[in-house]
């Protein structure tokens, strides 16, 4: 069994997630492509005091990304929104890999937070198929209030239609999702196959493991329902064949591939501060990335304002391979300024000017992808 060291593992984590890597040679639509393809998946999400995490994910991956280059590869059929672990775009090519889990909400083994209505869900499909694609908005019922989060029946029966597959979502209008039926959705060459269980066991330990390098079982069934003793049993036949082999960190076992053992040939290119998402896939594990590089993150925007530590939407930078600090940000818009109420850095932090110059260029920059004109520091702390 191959042992890896701390910094080598988390080499192995940064570069599958194509982090701390040179800037892509390729076109900014192509490239994005690429960086979803390799991700697996990029969670959307609906908070939006900076650029939304679908957006930013994609632009600390390549500084050249806009948020039009994600719209334009949805138009094209590249890729598509479904779900991971949470709402997403995946890419098309893996488009049979989401059939397992529509057909258990269709077949009802798993349950929706919706109940299904099945006259209404049939009256909106006919809606669709006669009148094309039609958003929520385009649908007359009234809902019955009584917590404030209930929803109209009619976008709960798509929601229902669209998690078991009769629907996709064509595109967003101002961020509201439009839906047709999904035959007129996907393009003519993609493969409708259903996977046997064989095939999506070793699709999802292998996808895990192209994007994050190293992994364990937990991690690769992370908030995927019903999959661990799938994924179990496709681990042991892939170990069989030689696909992936284990290795250990700090005394545990991970699973890998000879593929992201080779990427420990390759160059992590320190130079470059990146101002991650919350969301972002090389931290959205929260146990993951403690283990890993020592990081102890919790998102607060949903913990209540007089518990927070970090503030409302800390942003974690990675800098040289490490994780040194965190950033609340927010948009001002009237003074076209991206805000920074409160910069932490950690207290080990080495080569503070060097880390500096990067972080003042990162914080330009992403106030650039922010609209905005100028950054501004409010007040800064060193983690003791």
């Amino acid at each position: 069994m191959v042992h890896l060291s701390i910094p080598e593992a988390q080499k192995i984590a940064l570069l599958s997630q194509g982090l701390c890597s040179p800037a892509p040679r390729r076109g900014v639509i192509s490239s994005t492509l690429e960086s979803v393809e390799q991700l697996g998946y990029v969670q959307i999400d609906t908070i939006s005091v900076v650029q939304r995490a679908h957006h930013h994910v994609l632009w600390s991956r390549n500084a050249q990304y806009q948020p039009a280059h994600l719209e334009q590869l949805v138009a094209n059929k590249d890729l598509f929104e479904y779900w991971s672990h949470a709402a997403s775009y995946l890419p098309m090519k893996n488009f049979r890999y989401t059939l397992p889990r529509k057909h258990t909400f269709k077949s009802g083994q798993q349950k929706h937070w919706y109940k299904k209505d099945q006259a209404l869900m049939n009256s909106v499909l006919d809606k669709i198929k006669n009148e094309g694609p039609l958003m929520a908005k385009d649908f007359e019922s009234k809902v019955l209030k009584r917590t404030g989060w209930e929803s109209k029946p009619t976008k709960q029966a798509l929601e229902l239609l669209y998690m078991q597959g009769d629907l996709m979502i064509v595109e967003r209008r101002n961020f509201h999702k439009v839906y047709d039926l999904t035959e007129r959705v996907l393009p003519e060459n993609v493969d409708t196959s259903v996977p046997t269980d064989q095939e999506y066991g070793k699709f999802l330990i292998l996808n895990y493991l192209k994007a994050h390098g190293i992994g364990t079982l937990l991690e690769m069934s992370y908030l995927l329902k019903g999959s661990k003793a799938l994924i179990q049993q496709s681990l042991i036949e892939l170990l069989e064949s030689k696909q992936i082999e284990l290795v250990s960190v700090a005394e545990q076992k991970f699973y890998t591939t000879p593929h992201s053992l080779d990427l420990l040939n390759k160059r992590l290119y320190r130079n470059r501060a990146h101002l991650l998402s919350p969301f972002d896939n090389v931290l959205i594990q929260r146990k993951r990335i403690a283990q890993l590089f020592s990081f102890d993150y919790q998102l607060e925007c949903y913990v209540p304002a007089a518990k927070r530590k970090f503030g409302y939407f800390c942003l974690p930078i990675l800098w040289a391979g490490q994780l040194v600090g965190r950033a609340d940000c927010r948009v001002d818009k009237p003074s076209s300024t991206l805000q920074i109420s409160h910069l932490f850095i950690e207290k080990a932090l080495k080569h503070s000017d060097t880390f500096n110059e990067a972080l003042s260029k990162e914080l330009n920059a992403f106030a650039q992808f922010n609209h905005c004109q100028r950054f501004h520091i409010v007040k800064r702390s060193v983690l003791i």
